[in-house]
């Protein structure tokens, strides 16, 4: 058993894009009664339990409340979902809880797809810890951002690292896991992560380029480049088409792997049912919803197969 740690249904949000507009965190349905909005309050505010455990899940379930790194693309605030959002979001995730069973769940996708803010969402509402793989290798290196451990160890460290986190994480339970951009490169980590349910989260290369952009690359070795080039030196715009032309070369690589997952969720298809030109209009709750309607999408048909 874990220690129990109360949190209330608060999300993060993405940094906001300029054409981003959203409605006040205080917004009810103009027809609903006093008594029904105070009892959706309640709901939205709901406390959800973790679990007790050794040190290093200790470790685990503290990394819920660390900060991101300095130019990540997500940022924490006070942002709250709409009380129709959060309805919805939690009668979604009591309709997938029974086909979860305790299995935990892991996200994928590039760098700034929002894995740590869709994450912190959805192990809030399910009654998960969360978990980020990135903060707990920083732990195993006393606390070396990875930014550093790429640059004082290497690439390779950094793998070897990431796979003993999963190896840990994939003995657990009850688990939202927020993997590294480059963790699906390798078939060791599918083994551990296919113990759970695997998430895609595919965002459009234009999108992260635009959400990366706007904080820097310092945190993101793979992307960095400490001595600048033309690009930096052009302004803002070129910046992006760099970063968006680096990103392509990593999806290149990745693409297939991501495809893997056992469920996928495309941002464009989202943006499309709701009506949105954007994806960057996107709320993470709606993200999220997506994601469990994806997951218990997979689980249904798998548990169907097994029925078979």
């Amino acid at each position: 058993m874990e220690a129990t740690v109360p949190r209330t249904l608060q999300f993060s949000t993405w940094i906001p894009c300029d054409k981003v507009a959203r409605r006040p965190s205080s917004w009810v349905p103009v027809s609903m009664t006093w008594k029904d909005q105070r009892k959706l309050q309640v709901l939205v505010s709901a406390q959800f339990p973790t679990s007790r455990a050794s040190n290093w899940r200790r470790n685990v379930a503290c990394s819920y409340n660390s900060s991101p790194a300095p130019g990540s693309v997500v940022e924490s605030g006070n942002y709250c979902a709409s009380f129709d959002e959060a309805l919805i979001l939690k009668n979604k995730s009591e309709e997938v809880k029974p086909y979860l069973k305790g299995r935990c769940i892991y996200l994928v996708g590039m760098m700034g797809s929002g894995k740590t803010t869709v994450g912190k969402i959805l192990s809030q509402v399910l009654g998960y810890s969360f978990s980020d793989c990135d903060t707990l290798i920083e732990q195993e290196v006393d606390g070396t951002s990875v930014a550093e451990i790429f640059k004082l160890h290497g690439e390779g460290f950094f793998r070897e690292k990431e796979t003993e986190v999963l190896r840990k994480l994939s003995l657990m339970h009850r688990l939202v896991v927020s993997t590294g951009g480059g963790a699906v490169v390798r078939p060791i980590n599918w083994k551990y992560m296919q113990k759970g349910v695997t998430v895609w989260l595919d965002v459009p290369l234009e999108a992260l380029a635009q959400r990366i952009s706007a904080v820097g690359t310092g945190s993101r070795p793979l992307l960095h480049n400490d001595s600048g080039d033309v690009f930096t030196k052009a302004g803002n715009f070129c910046w992006m088409c760099l970063t968006f032309m680096r990103l392509s070369s990593l999806f290149e690589q990745r693409g297939e792997a991501y495809a893997n997952a056992h469920a996928r969720v495309s941002l464009e298809n989202i943006a499309a049912k709701l009506g949105q030109r954007d994806v960057c209009d996107l709320t993470p709750t709606a993200i999220a919803i997506e994601a469990l309607e994806q997951i218990e999408g997979f689980l249904k048909e798998k548990e169907g197969h097994i029925a078979c």
